[in-house]
C-alpha cells in the first residue's frame, strides 16, 4: 500500500530510549498507560530522571498516588532508589514523545487488530519528519500523528509540518492526537482552521463531532485523551466509516 504511493521504508528514528520496561512485563504496561495521570506522571519522572523525590513528579497529582507510581516503577525496574531520591535505570530518555507513539501503536494492534508500523521514515518522501503511527484499516491507509505536549506546547510550525506529510502521503484517513484533557477548541481548532486558510483557496471547515473531537472533511481527526484514548479513536472509526461515501440518490435506488 506504501509502494504504490512511491514509498519504501528507509528506517525510522529509534536512537531515543523508549520508557518500557522487560517483555515479561509489557501486558501490565499496556494497562497502567491507559490511565492519563500517569502518562503525565512519567512526564516529570524523564524530566528529572537523573534524581527526583516524590515531591517533585507529583505537579498533577497527589503526593499519595505519585508514591504509588513511583513503587510500581521501581518494582518494574524502570527506577532505583538512591540517597532520598530515584533515578532513571536506563538513562537518557529525550521525552514521552517515542514511549507515547509506541503505546498509540499497541492500541491500533491490541483493541482494533490494525497492522501498525511506528516511527518510519520512507524513502520517497517529499517533506521532512517521520511518520509517527502508520496502520492499515481494512484496504486504507490510516496516519496518526502523535504528540505528547499539552496545547500550549503545540506550535504552527508542527501544524504545517504535519500537513505536509499529511499531502505527501495522502492517507485515507488521518489523526492528529494530543494526549491531553485540556480543550481542543481554545487553541489547536484555531491553528488547524488558520493552516487550511493559508492553504487552500475554498477552506474546509473544522467540524465539531462530538465534545472535544473534530474532523476536517471527514478525513483528518483532531483527537484528544479526554474519555479515554481508545474509546475516542472507536468513536473517530465509527464516524468516518458512517459518514464516507455518501450514495447518490440514484444509488440509494439500488438498495
Amino acid at each position: 500500500m506504501l509502494i504504490i504511493r512511491g514509498f519504501s521504508l528507509s528506517g525510522g528514528d529509534l536512537n531515543d530510549r523508549l520508557l518500557i520496561p522487560e517483555p515479561g512485563r509489557i501486558n501490565e504496561w499496556y494497562r497502567q498507560l491507559k490511565t492519563y495521570s500517569f502518562r503525565i506522571f512519567l512526564r516529570d519522572v524523564i524530566k528529572h530522571q537523573d534524581f527526583f523525590r516524590p515531591e517533585d513528579v507529583a505537579r498533577f497529582t497527589s503526593l499519595e498516588v505519585a508514591e504509588k507510581y513511583i513503587r510500581y516503577l521501581e518494582t518494574a525496574g524502570l527506577i532505583q532508589h538512591e540517597d532520598d531520591g530515584y533515578f532513571l535505570t536506563d538513562r537518557p530518555v529525550k521525552s514521552f514523545g517515542k514511549t507515547l507513539e509506541w503505546y498509540i501503536a499497541q492500541i491500533f494492534e491490541r483493541e482494533f487488530a490494525l497492522e501498525t508500523l511506528w516511527g518510519k521514515r520512507f524513502k520517497g518522501q517529499f517533506c521532512g519528519g517521520d511518520f509517527d503511527v502508520l496502520s492499515r484499516i481494512e484496504n486504507l491507509i490510516l496516519y496518526t500523528e502523535v504528540k505528547s505536549s499539552p496545547p500550549k506546547g503545540v506550535y504552527d510550525s508542527e501544524i504545517s509540518s504535519y500537513m505536509d506529510r499529511f499531502s505527501d502521503l495522502s492517507p485515507d484517513l488521518s489523526i492528529f492526537f494530543l494526549d491531553t484533557e485540556l480543550r481542543m477548541k481554545d487553541k489547536i481548532v484555531p491553528m488547524f482552521e488558520k493552516e487550511l486558510k493559508r492553504r487552500y483557496r475554498k477552506t474546509p471547515p473544522v467540524v465539531r463531532m462530538e465534545k472535544e473531537l473534530f474532523h476536517i472533511n471527514n478525513r483528518i481527526f483532531l483527537v484528544n485523551a479526554k474519555g479515554g484514548i481508545a474509546n475516542n479513536l472507536s468513536r473517530v472509526f465509527t464516524w468516518y466509516f458512517r459518514n464516507r461515501n455518501p450514495l447518490t440518490e440514484n444509488e440509494r435506488t439500488l438498495t
